[in-house]
């Protein structure tokens, strides 16, 4: 009946790009986890961090789904514009406390981080063959994330956090919601092509805990290996909200999506590491269980019900990254330069029965390159500004490009039948920006 909007970003409406310096290198970072966006990637990894550090930034995401049907109709998806808005975006703030206390705290550190790790935007004409089952899909979740992280001893840390994923008026509708077009026949009596919607929001809580080896590292105490391991706990969101017709409320609504649970483990390896040179080469594998969300089934107050079947199963993606970092080239003495490269590989956990055009997925292959700088003392950013002023110790910034390639998804067996049967392409493109300031 309703639509709810996403944003294919990683399986299913995960967003995966959490950071410019992840992003960079095909979010392969949880082993690596040296800035602050370690409280997304694996919170033990904010015990590498001096001092208080903050770093935000954002995601500009430009995406088209286009459709073919059997008989050769076209229809075409996309973000509601050039790109996504408003833009996906990250906020982290990280602390030791033996910085800001006494040296009998400096083992830990404690971090807040705001993220939008699902997510979901996506518009189709309202005369198109798909508006009966998605015109358009909004899902602004946030993420709120207190975090703490313990250096047990020199080999091995340990982080966790809560993810309190929640709405806010400030950030798209504030609400998820959920439109299409009323089909010939519909179970309401409605004019055939009457706008529906459904809409709602709610605040659902989870978890998540991890784990930093690092088994070898060199004589100036930097890392050479370090293994990651990273859970994070699925959460059931219910949705409470308004069902409308043509702009009118018709009753209350309720509906539940349940977020999966979410295996890493990682592995970083730095070949090459000493006080002018480090390259690091990095491989990350989740496994992300869909299997709780089974279906979408909207309840109205008035006693109807209109079963949506979802069956998500489970998927595996593998990020694989690389970052060069010059340390103190000579052009640029008081600059740290680093180069980037990534690349993922992330199943569909949606079966064909199942898909529909508000989640327009499939398995993808998606390359990306990006860039990093950070301006230390002694250095002034843009030329401008003092890299030790004001309290401020350094100051950098991350850049990053990604395209994501869905692989052509050819649909015959839909519970829609002949409106979703056909093939589908998506491609997004998304370019990552990140601020980093160290105190």
């Amino acid at each position: 009946m309703s639509a709810v909007h996403d944003m294919a970003y990683g399986g299913a409406f995960r967003v995966l790009d959490q950071s410019a310096s992840a992003t960079g290198q095909g979010t392969a970072f949880a082993a690596q986890a040296s800035d602050p966006s370690a409280i997304q990637f694996n919170p033990a990894g904010m015990t590498q961090l001096d001092g208080v550090q903050f770093s935000g930034g954002m995601l500009l995401a430009g995406a088209k789904t286009k459709f073919r049907s059997a008989n050769g109709t076209k229809v075409e998806g996309t973000f509601g514009g050039t790109v996504a808005h408003p833009p996906p975006s990250h906020l982290y703030l990280t602390a030791n406390l033996g910085y800001l206390t006494n040296e009998y705290l400096k083992d830990w550190t404690v971090g807040l981080g705001v993220t939008t790790p699902f997510g979901i935007s996506i518009e189709y004409p309202t005369d198109s063959q798909v508006a009966p089952v998605a015109a358009s899909v909004e899902l602004p979740l946030l993420d709120i994330k207190p975090t703490v992280a313990w250096k047990f001893n020199e080999f091995i840390s340990v982080g966790a956090g809560l993810d309190i994923y929640t709405f806010a008026s400030f950030i798209g509708e504030g609400q998820a919601q959920f439109q299409q077009t009323a089909a010939a026949g519909n179970a309401f009596g409605l004019p055939a092509g009457t706008s529906l919607e459904a809409n709602g929001t709610d605040t659902a809580l989870g978890y998540n805990v991890s784990l930093l080896w690092t088994p070898l590292r060199n004589n100036e105490e930097k890392p050479l290996v370090n293994v990651a391991f990273v859970y994070h706990s699925g959460a059931d969101l219910n949705f409470r909200g308004k069902f409308l017709a043509g702009g009118a409320r018709v009753a209350d609504t309720a509906t539940t999506i349940e977020l999966p649970n979410i295996f890493t483990g990682a592995i970083a390896v730095w070949p090459l590491r000493d006080e002018f040179h480090e390259w690091k080469v990095e491989v990350d594998v989740d496994y992300e269980d869909w299997s709780d969300f089974k279906d979408l089934n909207l309840n109205l107050s008035n006693g109807q019900a209109v079963p949506f079947s979802r069956k998500y199963g489970d998927a595996f993606v593998v990020m694989v990254g690389s970052e060069y970092a010059w340390l103190q080239p000579s052009l640029l003495p008081d600059w740290e330069i680093a180069a980037r490269a990534g690349y993922v590989y992330s199943e569909s956990p949606i079966p064909s029965s199942t898909f529909e055009p508000g989640v327009p997925d499939s398995a993808y292959s998606a390359p990306s390159v990006g860039v990093g700088f950070l301006c230390r003392q002694g250095g002034a950013f843009l030329g401008l500004v003092s890299c030790d002023g004001f309290g401020v110790k350094a100051i950098g910034v991350d850049l990053a490009y990604q395209v994501r390639l869905y692989q052509t998804r050819g649909v015959s067996n839909n519970n829609n039948g002949a409106l979703i049967n056909g093939e589908w392409d998506t491609t997004i493109h998304i370019g990552a920006l990140t601020l980093r300031l160290n105190f």
